[in-house]
């Protein structure tokens, strides 16, 4: 039995290596996987004494050779095959251990275009793909995970076939993600080729080694013309763990990392670090992620508290506990069993008003099923652990605003960009009589941020840097501005209302003017515009027009 071993990630390979050669096999190893294997006292031979012609172009070339692509990939069922192999005096080939070099992790490190094409591997998937297309005959490994299983079963006697093609499929979808990486990396647009040097760094294609790089991030085309809907595209995810089950329990769940050049360079709640607490749920993962995004939209102190993916209480103030007082005010009743994140870290002092603060309706100590911040003290996580056995405490970096938005439908995806702000928006356009004071102005500014995170027809109120009412997800909007008012109670009187698109009708901003809401901001665009101004100059209202909506489905 031969083998040919050329992974990039080591682990675990020279156990595996001689645990094969214990068993019979004849195995032969490329480049820098050949010196760790002899190196560890491993009976291997360099893969030229299979090809008979040595390694050329710094490594570029080395398994691209019918002796070892003829070994692989003829079928041992067809006889003629057989007698071609022996005609060419060649041996089949019954396993392959592969693994590609991390492609993303060089280029997010700051690689140049010379360096990133060197770390292209073209050997090592030709030769994974091969194998994987005979994997009736020929055993394809690309994780050391699955090394003390197959020989378990070679010792046994052979790998049955079905566990074959469970390798090979991870195989193939090895390659994939390699290449959908190196897709996205050119379409994107990579350094200018200009002072290329005519020989890259030695990275190997069957066994590619670090190359180093700039530390300045990858770099991109001046000036190149974006493609950022190409006519075909390829996602790559890895699955980080299964959940416990999915949005219902009997629905099997699991969570996946974006492996996407961008988002591996950003933060996001798929990577956060559970410091505590029970395992995270599906639902646990959609709240966050909305709380997350939610409160770094404020440069200031923030605190948002969200559930059933809308925030119901969200503050800002220099004094983070402050902030956190007001943001619990906000609706203390929907806040009970919430997620709560803070876009500043949490300290001893933080952490004692979350442990200590009371729910101002019940009276009862507040109950948060998941809490998300960039940092922690120890002091203020010691506190927070012990106020709790179920509290999910995250730790997680800031997210990436921008790039795409995908969602998906029955037979396909919807792509978008990022819903993102424009410094012009909150300027906005004095449509009434009455101008904004300068205190409506900034809660004007402040509940316009917000209401993007507000599912449609959304309508927030705000006082003083704080939400005070939401009306969410309604099909029309006035009932959305009644829900806010309901949730505001007389703290709507002297609010500001954001509202995410423009008002149809009149209705909604009398309901407002009723409520004593005393300014408006809204993206405009209605037929019924001129009405719903006068609407609000009857009622004294100040209002701004955005000229630009923030629907969120």
């Amino acid at each position: 039995m031969r083998a040919i071993l050329s992974p990039y990630d080591k682990t675990g390979l020279a156990a595996f290596a001689a645990a094969l050669v214990k068993l019979g096999w004849e195995l032969f190893s490329t480049g820098n996987t050949y010196r760790v294997l002899d190196g560890s006292g491993v009976a291997v031979r360099p893969i030229q004494e299979l090809t008979g012609f040595p390694e050329i172009l710094d490594g570029r070339v080395k398994t691209l050779h019918p002796a070892v692509h003829g070994g692989v990939l003829a079928r041992r069922d067809r006889p003629e095959h057989l007698a071609e192999l022996a005609a060419h005096g060649i041996t089949p080939v019954d396993m392959v251990v592969g693994g590609l070099y991390p492609f993303v992790d060089t280029v997010s490190r700051g690689a140049t275009l010379d360096e990133a094409l060197e770390n292209i591997d073209i050997g090592g998937p030709t030769m994974i793909r091969a194998a994987a297309k005979n994997f009736p005959a020929v055993l394809v490994l690309v994780d050391p995970a699955d090394y003390d299983g197959v020989l378990a079963a070679l010792a046994a006697g052979d790998v049955p076939f079905g566990e074959r093609q469970r390798l090979a499929q991870k195989a193939f979808q090895h390659v994939a993600v390699y290449d959908a990486a190196i897709a996205e990396y050119l379409r994107d647009g990579s350094e200018t080729s200009a002072g290329m040097s005519s020989r890259g760094a030695r990275a190997g294609d069957d066994d590619a080694k670090p190359s180093g790089g700039a530390a300045r991030g990858v770099a991109h085309m001046p000036g190149a013309a974006a493609q950022p809907y190409p006519r075909t595209v390829t996602l790559a995810f890895e699955k980080l763990r299964d959940l416990r089950y999915g949005e219902n329990p009997h629905q099997r769940g699991a969570i996946y990392r974006d492996l996407s050049l961008a988002e591996r360079a950003s933060g996001g709640v798929a990577a956060a670090e559970l410091l505590h607490g029970l395992e995270m749920s599906f639902v646990n993962y959609v709240d966050a992620d909305g709380a997350w995004g939610a409160v770094w939209d404020f440069e200031e102190p923030a605190c948002v508290i969200v559930k059933h993916a809308t925030p119901c209480g969200l503050a800002m103030r220099e004094d983070i506990v402050e902030a956190y007082r007001l943001a619990l005010d906000g609706d203390p009743v929907s806040a009970y069993g919430g997620i709560i994140a803070f876009n500043r870290p949490v300290d001893e002092r933080l952490a004692t008003a979350i442990r200590e603060v009371r729910n101002p309706l019940s009276g009862a100590r507040q109950r948060y099923d998941v809490m998300i911040a960039p940092a922690y003290s120890d002091d203020g996580l010691a506190i927070l652990k012990g106020k709790s056995k179920e509290l999910r405490l995250l730790r997680a970096r800031q997210p990436r605003i921008g790039g795409w938005r995908i969602r998906q439908v029955s037979g396909g995806l919807l792509v978008h960009d990022d819903d993102i702000f424009g410094a012009e928006e909150f300027a906005g356009r004095t449509v009434t009589e009455r101008a904004p004071t300068p205190d409506e102005a900034r809660d004007l500014a402040f509940a316009w941020r917000v209401c993007k995170h507000v599912k449609s027809n959304a309508i927030v109120l705000a006082a003083g840097g704080a939400v005070v009412g939401v009306g969410a997800g309604q099909p029309n909007r006035v009932t959305s501005v009644a829900l806010a008012v309901r949730a505001a109670g007389e703290r709507s009187r002297g609010s500001v209302l954001a509202s995410d698109a423009f008002f149809p009708f009149a209705d909604g901003l009398d309901a407002a003017a009723a409520a004593g809401v005393a300014a408006v901001i809204q993206p405009g665009g209605s037929l019924r515009d001129p009405e719903v101004i006068e609407a609000a100059n009857r009622a004294g209202i100040a209002m701004l027009f955005t000229a630009t909506r923030h629907f969120r489905h």
